[in-house]
């Protein structure tokens, strides 16, 4: 039994996680208080990744981190970064594919909160990023856990887009979900039965984790 592409995957989704939390904290700020013309755009342009094929997804980050690409040839000919088929090209790969299940979570937390609340905090002189930190995340808990878990939990379950974008290099990039794609394809089912079941026991727990922490802070607040 080699756990080396589950090690690989929970690797991949803690980093995915922690860059995606920087990246939509402010965003999913910005969508819950704006009133901007351009925010179904942005809304739009976010959740892309939720309807989108992971293949076509996939082949367009595939063509942007590459040599042929201007930002691939960039980075290659100034910083001697390869992204295709390497760790680092599957974080920013995850970033696109799992940005939506950590916005979208975030900014229904956002926009529940009692605006008074808010405005409170503006009165009492705090700013916004103190705002958000101490007033706003420790009042919506259920969203941030569920942002949190969903976006780790998505991003261990990857396949198409991981796959296009990193092929399958043993140590580097072959995941969870690519190893049980190539038992099955050479038919080694018992081995792909054993992988398969490890990672349908991960995804149970961790959406009963969601559940079971939401019903918590529901009963805890009375909701």
């Amino acid at each position: 039994m080699n756990f080396e592409p589950f090690i690989l995957s929970f690797k991949l989704a803690s980093l995915t996680t922690f860059i995606l939390f920087l990246i939509a904290l402010p965003l999913a700020w910005y969508l819950s208080q704006t009133r901007s013309k351009s925010k179904p755009f942005i809304e739009a342009l976010t959740a892309l990744p939720i309807v989108l094929p992971p293949s076509v997804l996939g082949f367009y980050i595939l063509w942007a981190l590459s040599y042929n690409s201007p930002i691939g040839a960039f980075l290659e000919n100034n910083f001697d970064i390869k992204l295709v088929f390497s760790f680092s090209g599957l974080v920013v790969a995850s970033c696109f594919y799992s940005l939506p299940f950590m916005v979208q979570p975030l900014q229904n937390g956002f926009e529940s909160l009692n605006k008074n609340m808010l405005e409170a905090s503006y009165i009492a002189g705090k700013g916004k990023i103190e705002t958000i930190f101490k007033v706003a995340l420790p009042n919506m808990k259920p969203a941030l856990a569920t942002a949190l878990i969903i976006t780790f939990a998505h991003t261990v379950g990857e396949f198409g887009v991981v796959l296009m974008v990193g092929g399958s290099i043993p140590g580097e990039t072959k995941v969870a979900s690519v190893a049980i794609y190539e038992m099955v394809e050479i038919m080694d089912y018992k081995a792909a039965h054993i992988y398969s079941a490890i990672m349908l026991g991960i995804s149970f727990v961790v959406l009963l984790s969601v559940y079971l922490f939401n019903a918590k802070q529901t009963r805890r607040f009375g909701l």
